[in-house]
């Protein structure tokens, strides 16, 4: 990828971050990319298009450990499991076989999986040594009539999130635009209700949440053409230039996408959440507002005054139990601040919130839900996690995997939200699940068991805790 494409996707005109500073956003600086390079991103990104056989062309280093190496679920093909590499070694670099190599591994990948497509990973070794991945996709098509689509993304780009932008390009560049939709089916069309394509952007589907949400949108009368890219299929990330709206869920992850399908076809977009009863319900709204179909927005507070009664109603036992807890949240991105308003809408106080990776947006929703006050961390070191947990005396941690035994050592409550989890917390029926977790950590009898006394601890240590000995 030429330095003029990097800077343009750095460059991205729809970010209000970049608006404001004048000069791109995510800039690239010494140690970045610790956190997670441009390959990185881009393959988080597209990993979850589910028929699709992605291939890593590099060492067998970067692509890691593949095997399910993200939460997200599929209703169908389980090839994006499956990790494929070209496993590169120093001689396969001295002797300039590299281009030889990922050739045969797109023909193995075909001949053994027939996937729908194959996807192509850039790492840094095949970037350094000039291997043209663009040439070998183009011959690769026309070989064996699957199309083949490059990623260009080396992990010494940039960070994470032009990963992001380098995927989502890609996909604009390659896939989306190269088929039509296909007709509604006789068997999802209802008399007098009409039917409304529509796209997500950003949603990943982990441990399958989306699944909460989804019957909303089949009861409204809104086909998913693509949610780019959980649970989806290559297909239906070509028909997106179709959609009559797209909704951008992941914060920034691929809003270049949502901003070139309004400029080039005409498909407005709109930010959202689905974590939480408030934004749940206004991402219903946002739909049909941007549509503009009366019956529809007719339709839609309906679907929302029963859904919230009823969750309402579910919720109150445990809500009366979390009331009024302390929560310690340690995440980034779009989890910083729609995290924030699920906790809310069950009386919960978040007394600090990460914002590591969350851009200046971002930061201006938690201020909007918090107030001018809202506490904001950036430091996710264990002591600093520790100190903040006991500074604001909270009462549970919520954080990425990566902080689970952090706060196992120190012996205070933990709830995983990032993509390593086990439940899906989205939509009306996510929240039900999210207070029986909360409700199940906070009240586990193993922390009062604990924190009590060793027998053979000094009456000197006895009932201090573990945080402040060390």
């Amino acid at each position: 990828m030429k330095a003029a494409e990097i800077a343009e996707l750095l460059n991205e005109p729809a970010c209000a971050h970049n608006k404001k500073e004048k000069s791109g956003c995510a800039k690239t600086k010494p140690g970045a990319t610790a956190g997670g390079c441009s390959f990185d991103g881009a393959q988080i990104a597209l990993l979850p298009v589910a028929d699709v056989a992605h291939i890593v062309h590099g060492p067998i280093a970067c692509a890691g450990s593949s095997w399910d190496n993200r939460g997200t679920r599929s209703s169908g093909p389980t090839l994006y499991r499956i990790g494929m590499t070209t496993d590169l070694t120093e001689q396969d670099v001295i002797m300039g076989r590299g281009e030889k190599r990922l050739f045969h591994a797109i023909k193995q990948a075909i001949d053994d999986y027939s996937p729908a497509a194959v996807f192509l990973y850039s790492t840094c070794v095949p970037a350094l040594t000039g291997d043209d991945m663009e040439a070998v996709a183009r011959a690769a098509t026309e070989r064996w009539g699957t199309p083949v689509v490059p990623v260009d993304c080396a992990g010494f780009y940039g960070t994470k999130n032009l990963g992001n932008r380098i995927a989502g390009e890609a996909m604009f560049r390659h896939v989306i635009g190269t088929r039509e939709p296909d007709p509604v089916p006789a068997s999802a069309q209802r008399p007098g209700i009409p039917v409304f394509d529509v796209n997500l952007i950003g949603e990943y589907n982990i441990a399958g949440e989306f699944w909460h949400v989804a019957p909303l949108f089949d009861e409204l009368g809104l086909r998913i053409l693509c949610t780019l890219s959980g649970d989806t299929r290559f297909r239906e990330v070509q028909t997106m230039h179709r959609a009559k709206v797209s909704m951008v869920v992941c914060a920034k992850a691929l809003l270049n996408v949502a901003r070139k399908l309004e400029t080039d076809f005409g498909v407005p977009f709109f930010e959202g959440s689905f974590y939480g009863i408030t934004d749940t319900s206004q991402a219903l709204r946002d739909f049909a507002r941007l549509i503009g179909d009366p019956g529809l927005s007719l339709r839609t507070e309906h679907l929302i005054a029963r859904e919230e009664a009823k969750i309402k109603a579910a919720l109150a036992p445990w809500a009366a139990r979390l009331k009024d807890k302390r929560v310690l949240l340690y995440t980034g991105g779009v989890k910083s601040w729609s995290v924030v308003s699920a906790l809310q809408d069950l009386g919960m106080k978040v007394v600090a919130t990460g914002t590591n990776k969350s851009t200046e947006e971002d930061k201006a929703r938690i201020r909007e839900i918090m107030g001018d006050d809202a506490k904001m961390i950036t430091d996710g070191s264990p002591k600093a996690l520790l100190q903040a947990y006991k500074d604001h005396q909270a009462d549970i941690l919520i954080a990425g995997g990566r902080n689970l035994y952090t706060a196992l050592k120190a012996r205070i409550p933990f709830l995983d939200i990032n993509q390593e989890r086990e439940f899906g917390y989205a939509g009306y029926d996510g929240m039900l699940e999210l207070v029986r977790q909360l409700a199940l950590t906070l009240e586990a009898p193993v922390w009062a068991q604990v924190r009590a006394p060793a027998p053979w601890a000094t009456p000197a240590l006895a009932g201090e805790p573990l945080a402040a000995r060390e």
